[in-house]
């Protein structure tokens, strides 16, 4: 729902800023998905308040040739192919894919093209130097958001009803050079290149009246044209040392990074019939860039007293520097941050097979430019500037157990936490979601809010070499506002003398966080060559809204997945068949209200946004590797 993640998506150890949280990133590229729990800015720096998700990409091949392609529900297609070279000291690999679909939704089509490789050389025995690029080309049309649960009932792909933001043109490019050395004391260096590049064009606002004031109907009209472009660049740098008892990491993250926006007017329009003014075609409305620059030394030091205790430190220092100028307004902003994060741990074993942990962490968030200088970005708005505003903090404290065992006669691995994520500091503003222009109210974005996450986390897996496997994962979370006092809910028209309804937030639940959430995984091998698994993935009820007023049930969705793995004609082949949804429950992927979207005076089930799931979706594919 575009909200920020606040955890740190991390692609081959670069912090990528993501708008939405959604990871823009091959999907066939990924080698693997290490989650880090708890504040990590230790190690991230910034957004990194909840922890980090960190994900590495294909590290080569075996030498030879793989193709692939998959077919399923909604025009969906997929092909796929792979060449790797791996002879002497070289190791390198080449893999070109597309995927499209219709969609389920209206005007959902969606087609991504990728691009991407690695290059390994070994310079000798003790260091290695990798090469690694991936280049995108997406398009995307609508989300599929309709208004209301009459419309998710009777309109559930969205006929009726234009997105605010739709067409969608990506164009994404990674590049990144990686040393890495080992000594014969046993340390380790590592540096880090980069640059990562975002270039996005996309449309919004729907025009709803001509030039002349007359409405329009046409799905394909919209009036702002938005071209975003985004490059992060940056050098990172680790040493890694270590003893018998004691061990070192010392680490510099050094990044340069631009976001560069621009809008404009794409046709002739007005905003109501009876507006004298007409908005033309080729003006434009922003015109900005904002410049962030971060230096920050992190290091951590580990030390055992004993065979059966480890002791953790963590601590990184953040001077962050925001340079924005918008050539529209001829003007130019900036703001400094120094910001220190940590980590605490311990773990005891208290025998081979079962070990205790406890850890305190920090995370931050920094301000953004329109935060920090709302008045001078929009002179002519209700908000004003904060520039003395500072980072959002989160404290992080876990408790916890890890140790292996039997259930149901099967080995298992068993990790159970309990958790409270305290975050202060929060940025919100003083006037409520909405100022009544009436009381006069100056509205501003200040330090005046919180919240804290408290829970339970419970992992079981056992050992997926055997006939019988299982993973299942538990989720018990009590998020909740512990500061959110002025909340303004807006019934009626806008700029028709609206109702300004007040509530105080304070004590209600996060919206979007259902209480549990349960996965489980069970895969069976019938023979060598087939697999079959299946999936449940459950949630409890959640609010859509701040107040609490408006609840989305739970769903409980069971998916099927089945493989045949054989060897024929000197090449392995790989066949496989999924079913997701399996029951066809009716559930929405994301549920958001905020208030009286319709505009008939009284918010309520019918004003919220919302984006229901397509229901039963299936998929086959077949590779070939030779």
């Amino acid at each position: 729902m575009g909200e920020k993640p606040g955890v740190a998506v991390v692609i081959d150890g670069v912090p990528v800023f993501e708008r939405t949280g959604r990871v823009n990133i091959d999907l066939d590229n990924i080698e693997s998905v290490r989650v880090i729990k708890g504040g990590a800015s230790y190690l991230f720096g910034e957004d990194a308040l909840a922890g980090a998700v960190v994900i590495t990409t294909k590290r080569g091949a075996r030498h030879g040739v793989k193709l692939a392609a998959e077919r399923g529900a909604f025009g969906f297609d997929k092909k796929l192919a792979r060449a790797g070279y791996a002879r002497g000291d070289v190791n390198a690999h080449v893999q070109v894919s597309r995927r499209q679909s219709d969609g389920y939704h209206f005007q959902s089509y969606y087609k991504a093209d990728y691009a991407n490789g690695k290059l390994q050389y070994l310079i000798d025995d003790w260091s290695d130097l990798t090469l690694g690029f991936e280049v995108a080309d997406r398009d995307k049309d609508s989300h599929g958001t309709v208004r209301g649960v009459t419309q998710a009932e009777e309109d559930p792909e969205s006929v009726e009803g234009r997105d605010y933001a739709r067409m969608f043109d990506v164009a994404l490019d990674k590049v990144f050079l990686t040393y890495n050395r080992d000594f014969v004391s046993g340390a380790n260096w590592m540096a880090n290149v980069y640059r990562f590049a975002d270039h996005t064009e996309f449309v919004s606002a729907p025009q709803k009246y001509d030039e002349n004031g007359d409405p329009v109907e046409d799905v394909d009209a919209y009036t702002q044209g938005n071209d975003y472009h985004q490059v992060q660049r940056g050098v990172k740098s680790e040493l890694r040392m270590g003893a018998e008892r004691t061990g070192w990491l010392f680490g510099v993250d050094l990044r340069d990074n631009r976001y560069a926006n621009e809008q404009e007017y794409i046709t002739d329009f007005k905003r109501s019939p009876y507006s004298r003014t007409v908005y033309e075609a080729g003006t434009i409305t922003e015109d900005n860039e904002t410049e962030e620059a971060v230096q920050a030394l992190y290091a951590e030091f580990k030390y055992r007293p004993a065979p059966d205790w480890t002791l953790t430190a963590n601590g990184r220092y953040d001077h962050i520097r925001l340079d924005y100028t918008s050539d529209l307004q001829d003007l130019e902003l900036d703001r400094t941050f120094e910001v220190p994060s940590w980590r605490l741990g311990v773990n005891h074993d208290l025998s081979d097979r079962l070990a205790l942990f406890a850890n305190a962490s920090t995370g931050f968030r920094t301000p953004t430019i329109e935060q920090l200088f709302a008045g001078s970005i929009s002179p002519f708005g209700d908000t004003a500037s904060n520039p003395d505003l500072d980072p959002e903090r989160a404290l992080n404290l876990e408790f916890g157990l890890r140790g292996m065992g039997h259930l149901f006669g099967l080995p298992v691995n068993v990790e159970a936490a309990i958790f409270e994520i305290q975050r202060d500091d929060y940025i919100m503003p003083v006037a409520g979601q909405y100022a009544d222009p009436e009381s006069g109210t100056t509205d501003q974005y200040q330090n005046i809010g919180g919240m804290r996450n408290r829970g339970l986390e419970l992992a079981v897996t056992s050992d997926a070499s055997r006939r019988l496997s299982f993973d299942l994962a538990y989720t018990y979370l009590d998020a909740r506002f512990t500061d959110y006092d002025n909340f303004n809910l807006m019934l009626g028209k806008r700029w028709r003398n609206p109702t300004i309804v007040h509530y105080d937030n304070t004590g209600n639940d996060v919206p979007r966080v259902p209480e549990h959430h349960l996965n489980l995984t069970v895969t069976g091998r019938v023979n060598e060559r087939l697999t079959l698994s299946g999936e449940l993935d459950a949630t409890s009820r959640y609010y859509a809204d701040e107040i609490n007023q408006e609840s989305i049930d739970g769903r409980g969705i069971v998916n099927l997945l089945a493989n045949y793995d054989f060897r024929q004609g000197g090449a392995d082949w790989s066949l496989f068949a999924r079913i997701d949804n399996l029951f066809d429950e009716d559930y929405y992927n994301t549920a958001r209200g905020f208030y009286d979207s319709n505009a008939d005076g009284t918010y309520d089930e019918e004003d919220l946004s919302l984006v229901v799931n397509p229901g039963r979706v299936w998929r086959i594919g077949a590779s070939v590797e030779f």
